[in-house]
């Protein structure tokens, strides 16, 4: 009897610590006062955020909530999507019109490439990387910007611009934010992106530009944000809607059959979205709140 009651008591002490283990992960991570973030990139447990007006990025871990900023920001720098590929962290330069590229295990800087050139507004809004390349969009230009990926991977030093057919830009002052969130099938054949503006979705051909409405039905997503592929379900991050949209695309993406919102209490203008297995993490942006150095900013934990 001893012996089964001293059995029960060590099964009970493996199973309480992997029990508080699974329930350490915290459903909001706090983030720098004033930070103003906007992009999030996850790998491991270890996930990224970018501040918009300065470029400074945030590692923090997962499962304690605790981190720091591991890159400074600097004038002439600014960070709005985020994608980590490679041990490469690769950043959309907003404003900027540039792409910042950074060593993960050093922190270095390895690339900053002009992306839009000439004159008039530009917004180099997200990015996402395949195998051979990583794509940019721009807000304001109907273009996608392609930085090839050359020997082991190290970004080119100039990128090359793509011209989008197939979606109307929408032009207006302030100019109105058209293709912003990206993401790519996993052959990266084909790249899908979320016009803010009028919220539809569009594929893209990398190789020509050439664009095509997914047909959604009545249904659209105002406010569009950054986006997430998972198979073949695609989450839609609208932002000052303060929700997650489910779309279930068929299986040659021309079609798209919404399921169901995300939503949650501690959503206070998510942004962009990254995926820890069951979880979506979404940055709280708070843009219908004045930032002021001691603006307090989150990321939120919720199931996909």
């Amino acid at each position: 009897m001893r012996r089964i009651f001293l059995l029960l008591a060590a099964g009970l002490a493996i199973a309480a610590p992997a029990a508080l283990a699974k329930a350490s992960f915290p459903d909001t991570l706090s983030l720098p006062n004033g930070f103003r973030p906007e992009g999030i990139a996850i790998k491991g447990n270890t996930f990224y955020v970018g501040s918009i007006p300065n470029g400074a990025i945030y590692a923090g871990d997962l499962r304690t909530g605790q981190g720091d900023v591991i890159i400074q920001g600097q004038t002439g720098r600014a960070a709005t999507g985020l994608k980590v590929s490679h041990g490469l962290l690769f950043v959309s330069g907003a404003g900027t019109g540039k792409a910042f590229v950074y060593d993960l295990k050093t922190r270095a800087l390895v690339r900053e490439v002009q992306l839009a050139v000439g004159a008039g507004a530009t917004f180099i809004n997200d990015v996402v990387v395949t195998k051979k390349a990583a794509y940019f969009t721009d807000s304001n230009r109907p273009v996608i910007y392609k930085l090839a990926l050359e020997k082991k991977h190290a970004p080119a030093a100039t990128a090359q611009p793509i011209t989008l057919t197939g979606v109307d830009y929408v032009h207006q002052a302030p100019p109105a934010l058209n293709l912003n969130g990206i993401v790519a099938t996993k052959n990266g054949k084909t790249l899908i992106a979320v016009q803010t503006a009028t919220g539809k979705l569009f594929t893209i051909d990398p190789t020509t530009g050439a664009a095509k409405a997914i047909d959604t039905g009545a249904v659209s997503f105002p406010r569009g944000d950054g986006l997430l592929l998972q198979g073949k379900t695609l989450y839609v991050v609208q932002n000052t809607e303060n929700k997650i949209a489910v779309v279930k695309l068929s299986h040659d993406l021309s079609r798209g059959t919404f399921e169901r919102y995300i939503t949650d209490s501690d959503f206070d203008v998510p942004t962009t979205i990254a995926r820890k297995g069951k979880h979506l993490y979404a940055v709280n942006a708070r843009f219908t709140t004045p930032a002021t150095p001691t603006t307090t900013y989150n990321v939120v934990r919720v199931e996909r």
